[in-house]
């Protein structure tokens, strides 16, 4: 396993640039009572540099998300009687891939038959690079046998608790006690790339590893993670591949909460401060 410490930057926009140069990503999100993971990731997608960011939600939470910020597109989506998005939104969903580079799936979506469906669907489009974060990771664990089925470039974004749930649903083998380990063996099975969060959030493609120095445990707070989906995304976009987006996007969320746990300190941490500091983090970084 090759070990990683340069971290990948972004090329220099041209002068004539316009946005469709800097992708055009869409974040499939959010359900009723969970509005907010929508709109954060939607926000930092666009805070990392993305052209053009829509967000697709369930149709009853639309005015809200898109009340939180008018810089991106959203798009209503059938939903089920429990404000979940159902699987009647699969082909408004599927039209949505041609048109844009990347989709991120599962932040504040919940479980269900409805979403795994979909899921299963976004897995099998075969030109489709897809960052699954959350109840997105949820419902794959409850997929049988997805990774021999996958045809989309993925990448994972586990905590401790997702991995041990994907684990379960691939292997028979004990999940090991490393990090290193478990983040590698996961991406080799799957021929993934996978984003092991936490302390030290550990990167894999199953051939390279990185670890990150960046973060503080002020970052441990409602909304973290979806900020990174976004992060990743919108990188995606902008043409890095998904290993050097998940290398970069995980280096510059843990350097914005850095430079956020500055003004506020790390108890009053919230996800919207390390947005607001990314800013920051990409003229530093």
């Amino acid at each position: 396993m090759k070990l990683i410490e340069t971290i990948p930057k972004l090329k220099p926009r041209a002068v004539d640039a316009h946005k469709g140069d800097f992708g055009r990503v869409c974040i499939i999100a959010g359900s009723v009572g969970m509005s907010g993971a929508a709109a954060l990731a939607g926000r930092a997608a666009l805070r990392a540099g993305a052209g053009l960011v829509r967000v697709a939600v369930p149709k009853s939470i639309l005015p809200i998300v898109a009340s939180i910020e008018p810089s991106f597109i959203t798009i209503p989506l059938a939903e089920d009687n429990t404000g979940r998005i159902s699987a009647k939104a699969i082909n408004t969903i599927l039209d949505v891939v041609s048109e844009n580079d990347c989709l991120a799936f599962g932040p504040g979506i919940g479980v269900s038959g409805g979403l795994q469906s979909v899921l299963q669907a976004l897995l099998e489009q075969e030109s489709l690079r897809l960052v699954i974060d959350a109840d997105g990771l949820n419902n794959l664990s409850k997929i049988k046998d997805w990774h021999s089925k996958l045809k989309a470039k993925v990448i994972l974004t586990p905590h401790p608790g997702e991995i041990k749930r994907l684990w379960a649903s691939l292997f028979r083998k004990q999940l090991p006690a490393g990090r290193q380990e478990q983040a590698a063996q996961l991406a080799q099975r799957t021929e993934t790339t996978v984003v092991l969060k936490g302390a030290g959030t550990v990167v894999s493609d199953g051939q390279k590893v990185y670890i990150n120095k960046t973060g503080n445990p002020g970052m441990a707070t409602a909304g973290s993670g979806d900020v990174l989906t976004g992060v990743i995304t919108a990188l995606i976009g902008q043409g890095l591949s998904n290993f050097d987006a998940a290398v970069f996007g995980v280096y510059i969320h843990g350097l914005a909460g850095d430079i956020a746990a500055g003004r506020v300190g790390q108890v009053s941490l919230i996800a919207t401060d390390i947005i607001q500091a990314l800013g920051d983090a990409f003229m530093k970084g």
